[in-house]
């Protein structure tokens, strides 16, 4: 059983009356107020908990409190992508306000090992960070923040005045504002004057694809070690601007849950996280113990939830020298909804996460000079774990692909690490690292844990259930070489790096070329190619490779390279210079002026192997039935990343929709297709189109017979008869055979369409589900397959070893004149499996190229 456990009244866990509470419903008894500080209710003209809030009424009141509280001052540090402001209320006494600079200096010197040790932490404020509602469909957390900000500001008394002047409080009232505006449009607009607390109403039940994800329906709370987006980037600057000692983070979970608050499960945390963390976050749970014990709400805590990815908000400080903290409240996902421990109001959701914001605070003060003296110890143990670990360096880089290295290199900056150029060559587990392509990241640095969980190859775990993926190894995901440093001589390092380096490429040759080729192997290749065919410039792509003279010399170019020919096009060839220079400047493509059509080897510009390019019109399948976080990693993609024009389709008006506009549809899953919808899928292949299908979606299609793929069965068993088990073991075996994240080796065919652009060997795949394909009967239509010992990090149970070596990473099947493109994972996962993007892009453009005979079953060749 779990330790935190009331055994109160089920009757008091819920509000469930119509009629609105007031402000004393939230706030803490006894507590006298400023009446010159308007509350809530005054400023919006309703009480909070009547009317869901949206990211603008929020920071209007924070902003309203800024303007005539000496307690507060706002920074707002960025703007979402959909140009919302993203806010960090500080809050703190009047006298703490006047020397905040001095106070944040002093205390970031507690994360300097080589300054740490002469601070005096008597005196020093902690710092504290209330973060709400990363899921935008998780409202309580988001509405509680005005209550908070509301008690902070005008709270009169002893127990105030202490919390303000011992403490710094930082309050992020809407980490993800557009999935809150999204929902709260949304729950708001389906409101009737009596409340309804029918589950199938449809104020509980949001239209695809709902509130929780950010503008491209991204998951933020695993996006603290990827750092992917805006809101991420701002928040992440602000965290090391003060490193909190504590954070939290306030979540809500199934209406028929109570509520939770860490720590979670023992056996699940990250094993790079001190014992001292937990005990700190046991000794601060007693205080929400007692907090919800004093309004009669149930709880549990150590069970369900874990810290062992570091890139969720209540993890990551645990691994940074804070102490992070979960809040799970069961969801109303409304204003009232029926659950089995009765109604369930949103009041009392908001009640709930105020009654453990104000335990934290009341815990941090107490805690104070513990809190502090953890975070000293963190970092100078980091860098003494550092000293006597084995591996003291990683070096990474390619000289094929710059802005894969730099992308990699942005992330590990804005996680406050170290990072040196690499300025002589380097051999270090039989590769070859050069410099000015190659980086190294010291391990002996404050951030030593963050550091080596980033690079680390971990397959052995205490536990076989995990939240969320059991590996996340940031050079795997990326496809690039990387290797650990037994020894590190300082002399091969150049000044470290105080920013990401420039994004630049070249043009090889005279302006007034015979023919341009533009070589693939360039992360944002992809996005010139779209500039110029959008453009109407003619280009082809080379499907076998050839020599060529270019200014530098002779100079070998692969499949997969190019042609930009000008002599058939003179009436653009201002704007393809204007287009090259665009390419060069912003993508960082190497472009190569050539004068003939004739090659020293290989084939000839004028050859039929150059195939001539189209472009692209995508459309992503979405809708119910469809995996709305899959569909949004490949709108980021293609959008954000590529500037590629990208339609998003509703599945089930796929029969209605003139799918020949498009060369391209991306299926995450088609539950939602009817049958209309699914013959005209079938036939708009038939007539050429290309259909990429990811996890959910692949088995839709093999279900629906527009492929003869096939899954893998199950290891067949030995016995007739399974040995008996006991009952309470079922979900913990039943789970521990799932995928929950792990990375895999894969072999490829460089020479296919597919895989054109990938110049080093290995690539890898993060897989997330238990799907495994088999390759396909014709041996030239599975050009990516798992290695024969693939696992490289994460979890994986010992009865698929042999299962999934050498099963289909991709199969590609034509159906008549289309081409359907299966991939077993998901190639751009959380928009840092940047590895893998390429295959995604090159089945776009390169996908009408494929070779039918390679792409026939044999059956329908012979």
């Amino acid at each position: 059983m779990p330790r935190f456990f009331s055994f109160l009244s089920f009757l008091v866990l819920v509000t469930a009356s119509s009629a609105q509470p007031t402000l004393q419903y939230y706030l803490p008894a006894g507590t006298k107020y400023d009446p010159s500080i308007p509350t809530p209710e005054s400023f919006f003209g309703f009480q909070v908990g009547e009317w869901h809030l949206t990211p603008e009424q929020i920071h209007a009141y924070l902003k309203h409190l800024d303007e005539i509280s000496p307690r507060f001052s706002g920074v707002v540090f960025g703007r979402s992508y959909e140009s919302r402001e993203m806010m960090l209320m500080i809050v703190t006494s009047p006298e703490n306000q006047r020397n905040l600079e001095n106070l944040r200096m002093q205390h970031l010197s507690l994360s300097d090992p080589s300054a740490s040790g002469s601070q005096n932490i008597a005196s020093m404020p902690v710092i504290v960070w209330m973060g709400y509602s990363v899921h935008g469909n998780e409202p309580s957390g988001s509405n509680a923040s005005v209550i908070v900000a509301y008690h902070l500001a005008a709270a009169q008394g002893e127990a105030v005045e202490r919390l303000l002047n011992d403490c710094i409080i930082l309050l992020n009232p809407s980490i993800n504002p557009d999935g809150l505006n999204r929902f709260a449009t949304w729950v708001n607009m389906h409101k009737g004057r009596q409340p309804v607390g029918d589950p199938a109403n449809r104020e509980h039940n949001e239209v695809w694809p709902g509130g929780r994800g950010n503008h491209y329906w991204f998951d933020l709370n695993r996006d603290w070690m990827p750092v992917q987006h805006p809101e991420t980037q701002g928040r992440l600057e602000q965290y090391y601007r003060w490193r909190p000692n504590v954070l939290t983070d306030h979540h809500e979970m199934g209406t028929s849950s109570t509520f939770f608050f860490q720590p979670g499960v023992a056996s699940r945390e990250n094993p790079l996280t001190p014992p001292e963390t937990r005990s700190l976050t046991t000794a601060i749970a007693r205080y929400h113990e007692r907090a919800l014990n004093a309004i009669g709400s149930l709880y549990y805590s150590e069970e369900g939830f874990d810290d062992f990815y570091i890139g969720k908000g209540s993890s990551y400080p645990d691994i940074t020298g804070g102490i992070g903290i979960l809040f799970e409240q069961a969801s109303s996902r409304g204003h009232l909804q029926e659950s089995p421990n009765g109604p369930l109001s949103f009041p009392f959701t908001i009640r709930n996460q105020v009654a453990v914001s104000l335990s934290t605070l009341e815990a941090a003060v107490e805690m104070r000079t513990e809190l502090l003296e953890h975070q000293r110890a963190f970092f100078a143990g980091a860098v003494r774990l550092a000293a006597n670990a084995p591996v003291k360096g990683y070096v990474f880089g390619t000289p094929h692909d710059k802005a894969r290295t730099r992308h990699l290199v942005d992330i590990l900056l804005r996680h406050h690490i170290l990072i040196h150029p690499l300025i002589q060559s380097v051999r270090a587990e039989g590769r070859q690292f050069e410099s000015g392509s190659a980086f190294v990241v010291p391990t002996a640095q404050p951030q030593y844990r963050l550091i080596t969980s980033l690079f680390e190859r971990r397959t052995t775990f205490t536990d076989s259930l995990f939240y969320d993926v059991s590996a996340w190894t940031l050079p795997a995901a990326f496809a690039l070489p990387w290797a650990e440093l037994q020894s590190l001589n300082r002399g091969i390092l150049g000044p470290p790096l105080a920013v990401t380096p420039s994004l630049a490429g070249s043009l090889s040759g005279s302006r007034n070329a015979y023919a341009y080729v533009m070589e693939w192997d360039e992360y944002y290749a992809p996005r010139s190619l779209y500039r110029f065919l959008k453009a109407g410039i003619l280009a082809r792509v080379a499907t076998k490779p050839f020599q060529a003279r270019t200014a530098s010399g002779l100079r070998s170019f692969e499949a997969g390279t190019i042609l930009l020919p000008v002599s058939m096009q003179r009436e653009k060839a201002d704007t393809l210079l204007a287009l090259l220079d665009l390419a060069v400047r912003d993508d960082g493509v190497n472009v190569h002026a050539l004068e003939t059509a004739l090659t020293p080897s290989g084939i000839d510009l004028g050859s039929s192997d150059f195939s001539p390019l189209n472009l692209p019109v995508v459309g992503l399948i979405g809708g119910s039935g469809t995996v709305s976080t899959d569909l949004g990693e490949a709108w980021h993609l293609l959008d954000n990343r590529m500037h590629m024009e990208t339609s998003v389709l509703e599945a089930q008006a796929l029969g209605a929709i003139k799918l020949d506009r498009y060369t391209a549809l991306v299926l995450s899953g088609g539950a939602g297709i009817d049958s209309t919808g699914k013959q005209a899928l079938r036939q708009w292949v038939q007539r050429g189109g290309v259909l990429l299908a990811m996890e959910q979606g692949v088995r839709w299609c093999i279900d629906n017979k527009l492929t003869n793929a096939k899954f893998r069965a199950e290891p067949a068993r030995k016995d007739s008869m399974a040995p008996p088990q006991e009952y309470a073991l079922l979900e913990s075996y039943t789970r521990a055979l799932a995928f929950p994240g792990t990375i895999f080796r894969t072999t490829y065919d460089r020479t296919h369409p597919l895989m054109f652009g990938y110049a080093d060997a290995p690539l890898f795949v993060l897989k997330t589900t238990s799907q495994i394909l088999e390759p396909s009967t014709n041996p030239y239509a599975t050009p990516m397959r798992y290695a024969e010992n693939p696992l490289v990090a994460g979890y994986m149970h010992r009865t698929y070893a042999t299962k999934i070596a050498g099963s289909a990473g991709v199969v590609v099947q034509a159906l008549q004149s289309g081409r359907v493109i299966l991939f077993a994972d998901n190639p751009n996962f959380r928009a840092f499996w940047l590895g893998t993007n390429r295959m995604f892009l090159n089945a776009l453009f390169f996908g009408p190229v494929i070779s039918s005979a390679s792409a026939r079953p044999p059956e329908e060749t012979g």
